[in-house]
């Protein structure tokens, strides 16, 4: 597993982005938590959310058009830059508590812009600095780093705020953005991030028609097979129902209804990924994920269970367990749809296809944002997820009663 790392590029990469990714989820509950100290208000904490999905929902497609278009590692490096120097003003005005909510808001809309170009760059450049043979370890290695870094990072987050403040968390992941892009300043001069670039300088500025034909393509792709157009769509409406209550609603439920602190909305936080890691493992050793079509939306029905649980009164063993259990079902999701579009999507199509898939699945984020702090507001924390894990469960239910997609294996 960890033999993509004896390529020396590859492996400043991942170190780098590796650290990054855990101070960004110390980052996350810090900021949680401040806006819920600063404001109270769960409509703020979806404005946050709102202006940190719409930047790059807008930018993707065209992210992923500058990402063959360009050098990758140098997207990254000034990626890492920009939001480190962002980072490190934030730090300052959280300091001498001069923050404000716009401010938030502003930094937000500047990280969500840097993401449409990160996320397309960080997934293209891994084949160009590890070989073939070794793409599966690379792979397996920024998954698991990050699932790592989604159980420490809250849990870490939660104590470095009870002993130092938001300020001192938010001041480490400047020190990681920094730090990362040190770690890419070789890997900008290597040969290897540079092995896509063949189409010379002056014909860099294509036709808008042969820049529009590969997304019509894409398109056309998935609109033909229903297995695609219907899991797309499904994750979008589980982006609303899931994910707004898991990213809006969370810290409002740990404080207002289960009485918690900021070391106890990290430590649920925590949870959640191990779920992630055990689905990860079990699943990886198989060589091929059968019932495809079951799968998915099982895992579905079993994600809103998960969810559901937390909107009760129940032992902490037991959400434990539901948090584990909506992890691993996410994961399952994931992992089975990953399988199939890698099966029934051409090698040379699967980027303009993967673009589509992370912008139709995207798509209504801002919605469930933004419905769940009006949610949040009007009917309670605990409410709403048992709304919002219960409506999954019946998106999920309902698409098993379609035959074509329970055939799919």
């Amino acid at each position: 597993m960890l033999r993509a790392l004896k390529h020396r590029s590859f492996a400043l990469l991942f170190t780098g982005q590796a650290l990054s990714r855990l101070g960004d989820f110390i980052f996350n509950i810090a900021l949680a938590w401040w806006v819920l100290q600063k404001t109270g208000s769960a409509l703020a904490m979806s404005g946050v959310m709102i202006f940190g999905a719409v930047p790059m929902l807008i930018f993707l497609l065209a992210g992923g058009l500058v990402v063959d278009r360009v050098n990758r590692a140098w997207l990254l490096f000034l990626s890492d830059l920009g939001r480190g120097i962002i980072m490190v003003l934030a730090t300052w005005l959280v300091g001498i508590n001069r923050l404000e909510i716009w401010m938030v808001y502003g930094g937000a809309v500047f990280f969500s812009f840097a993401d449409a170009f990160f996320m397309p760059a960080y997934t293209a450049l891994v084949p160009q600095l590890a070989p073939q043979e070794d793409w599966p370890s690379a792979n397996s290695l920024t998954s698991l780093s990050s699932q790592l870094s989604r159980v420490l990072g809250p849990a870490v987050g939660g104590l470095l705020i009870s002993l130092g403040g938001t300020a001192l968390a938010f001041g480490l992941n400047a020190a990681s953005y920094f730090i990362s892009a040190a770690l890419l300043v070789p890997v900008l001069f290597s040969p290897e991030a540079s092995t896509h670039l063949e189409t010379p300088p002056d014909q860099l500025t294509a036709p808008r028609e042969s820049m529009l034909s590969p997304l019509r393509e894409g398109w056309q792709i998935v609109l033909g097979q229903p297995i695609l157009w219907v899991t797309i769509s499904v994750a979008a409406f589980g982006n609303i129902f899931l994910a707004g209550p898991f990213s809006v609603g969370m810290p409002f439920l740990v404080k207002d209804f289960m009485g918690g602190n900021e070391k106890t909305l990290g430590l649920v936080l925590a949870i959640f990924p191990v779920g992630y890691i055990l689905a990860s493992l079990l699943l990886g050793n198989l060589k091929r994920l059968p019932h495809r079509g079951l799968l998915l939306f099982v895992s579905e029905i079993l994600a809103g269970i998960g969810l559901a649980a937390f909107g009760f009164h129940l032992p902490f063993w037991v959400l434990a367990a539901a948090a584990i259990l909506n992890g691993a079902a996410l994961q399952t999701f994931d992992l089975a749809w990953t399988n199939l579009l890698q099966e029934l999507v051409p090698n040379e199509k699967l980027g303009r296809v993967s673009s589509i898939d992370m912008l139709g699945s995207f798509v209504l984020l801002p919605l469930g944002f933004g419905l769940t702090g009006l949610l949040v507001e009007a009917i309670g924390p605990a409410w709403t997820f048992v709304l919002g894990g219960s409506l999954t469960t019946l998106i999920g239910a309902l698409v098993l009663l379609l035959p074509q997609i329970r055939r799919v294996d």
